[in-house]
């Protein structure tokens, strides 16, 4: 299976199976299920992050210094653009874009997270080209943890879209489209770093900047607001289910 065939399957299979989740999960409107799929997705994120792109970017990299400010400098570029609503995700029930939208606003905010979404996606197709540029068992891992905290956004993005107006059938549309972004991400993403092949290391530092910036700054805070002994337990444990998921996958694939 050559490398671009990876990254078509897995950039495919990435987006139509968190947008599938999702509408099922969304549907069902169970929020213990999208609570226990967010802190699962924050294990596998930081397990990905911290036990197989960091490792491997510091490898191929000729200035682990450089690549330490560019982890920093993305942390800063991905919270720039949160601020500027390019990159605006709600993984939780309590947050603006879940409040009642008036007459006015009426499918505003849906708009508004299908726009971002789509930017999202294309820029996580870029990771996992880049992931699978560099070593076919860093993209599955990347794939995987990128799915994983695919899913929970997803659902979010989903009841949004439902809140501001769209039918069921038009909000499942509308996320399959933007799901394709991740598709085109990883296909021109292919093209562009094989003779770039220099941006690599870069790409996997930005990568690790933005799933460590979506874990710790959109998807932990929201853990916060269940304080019982019995949530916080959960919570920890399928954290460490998320980075366990990341290490069976390693002995799976061969590290």
């Amino acid at each position: 299976m050559t490398v671009l065939l990876w990254i078509v399957a897995a950039s495919f299979a990435g987006g139509v199976l968190s947008v599938g989740c999702a509408a099922l999960f969304a549907l069902n409107a169970r929020t213990h299920w999208v609570n226990a799929l967010v802190s699962y997705a924050i294990g596998a994120l930081l397990g990905a992050v911290f036990l197989d792109i960091l490792p491997e970017a510091i490898k191929v990299s000729t200035s682990p210094a450089m690549l330490s400010g560019t982890v920093l400098f993305g942390i800063l570029l991905f919270f720039t653009l949160e601020k500027l609503l390019l990159w605006r995700h709600c993984h939780h029930d309590h947050c603006e874009a879940h409040e009642p939208v008036t007459p006015s606003a009426h499918g505003r905010s849906g708009l508004m997270i299908t726009v971002g979404d789509t930017f999202h996606n294309f820029v996580d197709g870029v990771i996992i080209a880049a992931a699978f540029l560099t070593d076919i068992h860093l993209g599955v891992v990347t794939a995987l943890a990128i799915i994983a905290h695919e899913i929970p956004q997803e659902v979010g993005d989903f009841m949004i879209l439902l809140h501001s107006g769209y039918s069921k059938a038009r909000a499942l549309w509308l996320n399959l489209f933007s799901s394709l972004a991740t598709l085109v991400g990883g296909v021109l993403a292919y093209f562009a770093l094989q003779s770039v092949q220099n941006a690599v290391p870069t790409l996997l530092a930005l990568a690790a900047a933005s799933m460590i910036y979506v874990a710790v700054a959109d998807l932990i805070p929201g853990l916060h607001q269940r304080t019982r002994l019995r949530d916080t337990v959960e919570q920890v444990l399928l954290i460490v289910a998320g980075v366990s998921s990341i290490l069976l996958v390693n002995l799976l694939v061969g590290a």
